[in-house]
């Protein structure tokens, strides 16, 4: 009798390691098997739980074909939502363990196991047996249907949703999809205001936007970077550029009074479907930028109003230096000192007038003429001409376009 235990004990031994070494070795072709599932169900619809029971059941069904363990899932209340089971386990010792604090127990041959989404218990997954096989593949079981738990959370997450369609990040099949998962209407009037914070991160002005529209469940807010709010906003029918401009005046003013915060807001053109939100969002960006370079005064800016600004943006740096040089040779404008370049802009300002632009700069007349004449000798323009008062305009905006590029470098 002795000399068989000897026998016997060594033998479990092996068979037991052989498990082990058995599903540790299957665990990376377990664990991609389950992401192709999750790629292949997220693209079908939903039952609208978090988790549709259809992928809950293709999980634990491609668990069971490699480990030889049943399994189901349950929820706290104790309803069966997926099992490979013939007879599942009894309602009543799922709510006592999802009510007990113990992450895992062993009742009446089953392994119970908590999942969690978050700090919360979702589901309760059950193992059949209570040796370490069950529970291995129970804690295996548990990672893989959290990891789904967040997948999803992720897909059916609006404002993850709104930050990807604005940055082109969807394909236009899923972009329809999602919306109609999110039930977010593809087929309405909407434009996307940018507003840009002095200071990064501030969540002040952040925070004020969200309660001037919390009201309006259909206007998204987000931040896609450190300094820029995006406000996705729905508009009616009747709703114009003019009252998108006024929108923005409003939007800068509570801002500045209730959170102290200098912006400055750009938007971009009204679309009318849900896949042209990207392009809207480029061009609100766009006018921001165009903005900062060459009208430095206006705090709101609208990409259908951007001038001859939106030419020069996109005039690539070489020409821009050509025509400079063609222009002024070596003396580029701002080697031009304070007092001259003060006399141009309000020059311009005053559309020429040489008398209005002496009386605002305090200044006789004749002053004003004698440093126009110095200015025409220094560069061959007149600007009392009109051409050439359009070449000098036209030149200063080429250097403050140089000038941002070479700060972005």
């Amino acid at each position: 009798m002795f000399p068989c235990q000897q026998l016997k004990y060594p033998t479990f031994i092996i068979a037991f390691s052989e498990k082990v070494r058995y599903y540790l070795k299957n665990k990376e072709k377990l664990i991609e098997s389950l992401k192709e599932s999750l790629k292949t169900k997220l693209k079908q619809e939903g039952s609208g739980d978090l988790v549709s029971s259809q992928v809950l059941q293709k999980t634990i069904d491609e668990l069971r074909a490699i480990t030889r363990i049943d399994l189901c899932i349950l929820s706290v209340e104790g309803q069966m939502l997926a099992t490979t089971f013939d007879d599942g386990p009894n309602p009543d010792y799922i709510r006592e363990f999802a009510n007990s604090p113990a992450d895992s127990q062993v009742m009446q041959g089953y392994h119970f196991f908590k999942v969690y989404d978050d700090q919360n218990v979702e589901y309760v997954l059950v193992t059949g047996g209570g040796n370490e096989d069950a529970y291995m593949i129970g804690k295996i079981a548990v990672s893989q249907v959290q990891n789904l738990i967040i997948a999803y959370k992720e897909r059916l997450d609006k404002n993850n949703f709104i930050q990807n369609l604005l940055l082109d990040n969807l394909l236009l099949v899923d972009i329809y999809n999602r919306a109609k998962k999110l039930r977010i209407d593809t087929e309405v009037r909407r434009v996307v205001i940018m507003v840009e914070t002095k200071y990064e991160k501030d969540n002040n002005a952040l925070e004020t936007i969200k309660s001037l529209y919390a009201s309006k469940p259909k206007d998204y807010i987000t931040a896609i970077d450190e300094k820029n709010i995006i406000v996705v906003k729905e508009l009616k029918s009747t709703e114009t550029y003019e009252d998108l401009t006024r929108m923005a005046r409003t939007l800068v003013d509570m801002l500045n009074v209730e959170a102290m915060s200098q912006v400055r807001v750009s938007y971009g053109n009204i679309i009318s479907e849900i896949k042209d939100v990207s392009r809207s969002y480029k061009e609100a960006k766009m006018a921001l930028e165009v903005g900062k370079i060459f009208y430095a005064d206006k705090i709101v800016v609208p990409y259908n109003n951007l001038g001859i600004g939106r030419l020069i943006y996109q005039l690539p740096i070489p020409l821009c230096q050509m025509f400079m040089h063609e222009v002024f040779g070596e003396q580029l404008p701002d080697t031009f000192d304070d007092e001259t370049l003060t006399t141009i802009n309000k020059f311009f300002e005053n559309n020429l007038n040489v008398s209005e632009t002496s009386r605002q700069l305090y200044v006789h007349r004749n002053t004003l003429v004698y440093r126009l004449e110095k200015l025409q000798k220094s560069t061959g323009l007149d600007i009392r001409v009109f051409d050439d008062a359009l070449t000098f305009k036209i030149a200063m905006m080429v250097v403050s376009y140089m000038k941002y590029m070479e700060k972005q470098d």
